[in-house]
Formats: C-alpha cells, sequence, structure tokens
C-alpha cells in the first residue's frame, strides 16, 4: 500500500469516528447527556491508563487507550460546536497552525526567513521566546496547576532551561543535592529521629526532591518514571511477600521484620533470575 493509499485510509477512520459521534450524541441517552465538565474526570482516567500502558510496554493497549483519548477529543470538539464556540475543524487547524508558528528552523515566515535550530535545547529555547511572544507572561505560565508535583517539577525545570536559566555542569547539580539532603539532615533530631521544626523540615524535604528532580533531568532521567517503576515493584515484591506467607499459613501481623525480610528476599531472586 502507497502512502498515498494509506493516508485515504487513515482520513476514511477519521471521519468514520465523526460520524459515530454524531450519530451517539443525537441518540443515545448517555452521549447526549455528557457535558465538558462530566467529561473532565474521564479523560484523565483515560489519560492515566494511557499511561500505564505505556510503562507495560503493551502496544495493542497503547492503541485501544489511544482510542478512547481520540474519542474524548472528538467528544469535546462536538459539544462546542453545538454552541457554536468552535468544532473538529477548528481544533485541527489551530494546531496546526501552532507547530508551524513553533517550528520556525523547519517552516518559514511570511518573507520566507527560518530560524536556525541544529539541537533540541535551541529548539525548546526557541519554543519558550515564541510563547511569550504569543501572550505568555511568564515562561512557566504554561505549567498546568494542577499537574502532579513531581512531573510538574520536571516542566517548571524544563521551561527555566528553555528560558536560559540552569546549571552548567552535572557536578554543580550533584553538589545542590548533596547540600539540601545536609539541610534536611539538619532539621532531624539524633536523639529523637523526629523534625525539629516540621514546617521547615517538610520545606526542606521539597527541596531535596526538587534537586534530585533536576540532577535527573541532567543525566536523561525522568524521575516520575523512575518512581512509578520503583512502586510497581514494591507491589510486586509486597504481594509475593503476602501471597507466599499466607501460602505456608503465616499472617503477617504476626510476622517479625526478619521473617518477612526472608520472602522480600526470595521475591527478588526470583526477579533476578526471570530476567
Amino acid at each position: 500500500m502507497s502512502p498515498n493509499e494509506r493516508r485515504s485510509e487513515e482520513l476514511a477512520a477519521f471521519d468514520r469516528l465523526l460520524t459515530i459521534m454524531d450519530e451517539l450524541r443525537e441518540k443515545c441517552p448517555w452521549d447526549r447527556k455528557q457535558t465538558l465538565e462530566s467529561l473532565r474526570h474521564l479523560t484523565i482516567e483515560e489519560t492515566y491508563e494511557l499511561s500505564d500502558a505505556i510503562l507495560d510496554q503493551d502496544l495493542d493497549e497503547v492503541k485501544k487507550e489511544l482510542g478512547d483519548l481520540l474519542l474524548h477529543m472528538v467528544f469535546y470538539a462536538k459539544i462546542a460546536s453545538e454552541t457554536k464556540a468552535f468544532d473538529i475543524a477548528d481544533v485541527l487547524n489551530a494546531i496546526c497552525e501552532k507547530l508551524i508558528r513553533r517550528h520556525p528552523h523547519i517552516y518559514p515566515d511570511e518573507t520566507g526567513a527560518t530560524i536556525s535550530a541544529d539541537t533540541e535545547d535551541q529548539v525548546k529555547q526557541n519554543w519558550e521566546q515564541l510563547k511569550l511572544k504569543e501572550g505568555n507572561k511568564s515562561v512557566l505560565a504554561g505549567v498546568p496547576k494542577s499537574l502532579p508535583a513531581l512531573v510538574k517539577a520536571m516542566r517548571i525545570q524544563e521551561k527555566a532551561r528553555g528560558a536560559g536559566f540552569d546549571w552548567e555542569e552535572k557536578s554543580q547539580v550533584w553538589e545542590k543535592v548533596s547540600e539540601e539532603i545536609m539541610e534536611f539532615r539538619e532539621l532531624i533530631s539524633p536523639d529523637s529521629g523526629q523534625p525539629v521544626d516540621q514546617q521547615a523540615a517538610e520545606a526542606e524535604f521539597g527541596d531535596v526532591l526538587f534537586s534530585l528532580v533536576n540532577y535527573a533531568r541532567f543525566v536523561d532521567l525522568n524521575p516520575e518514571t523512575a518512581l512509578e517503576r520503583t512502586n510497581r515493584k514494591f507491589i510486586r515484591r509486597f504481594s509475593y511477600l503476602e501471597t507466599h506467607a499466607r501460602a505456608e499459613g503465616k499472617a503477617l501481623h504476626q510476622m517479625s521484620l526478619a521473617e518477612m525480610d526472608e520472602y522480600w528476599e526470595r521475591a527478588k531472586k526470583e526477579e533476578k533470575d526471570i530476567s
């Protein structure tokens, strides 16, 4: 199949989805009842389901979740078209125009001129400058307030880097991590092991996390992905502990930490054997 033939199939599939959306909005009681607000939490859920599928490297599930999200995008546009606010064509044309505007190193302006951008960092710096020209009052204005804190820290740092505000060397960032850890430790009582000032300790702990996110960025690690993989690893090993202890007639609340640690080490060993 030629690229042109495949493009025709893609357009036909999208047209089919639009037609089905029109029919559902007219004929289905549930679809007819939905609003932008009622769909919002469902869209968030679908986004997390896509994230899970990506982490699981389950491409069939990724395909399914992409379809669910695409349906939501079409649904929002359909609802908006009923009040003549915008329709799906407006949505698609707007994103096309933004992509062209945000890539001046590829698409020339009205004078035929392009901007040089040979590296990823140069592209990001251009983006932030263009966003300011488009009306953003701050480089950080585009960071959603409701983002999870770990993801938000990463996005804040990326945007600051795009504006040229960043460390120069990895070693500087690691020194900052060490400094923040020491400042946090100074707020922990050596006698009780508890914070001497709860609010100050929380602030310093936040600084530790923020600096670690910064270092992760410098060494090309995604802290959100890294933490989620650790979460899953912990769940997997704890489930092993629960399952095998139960199979051997033991209850966790009656086991010592040393006994539980034996199962934990067995879980780790089995993971290594499998890998």
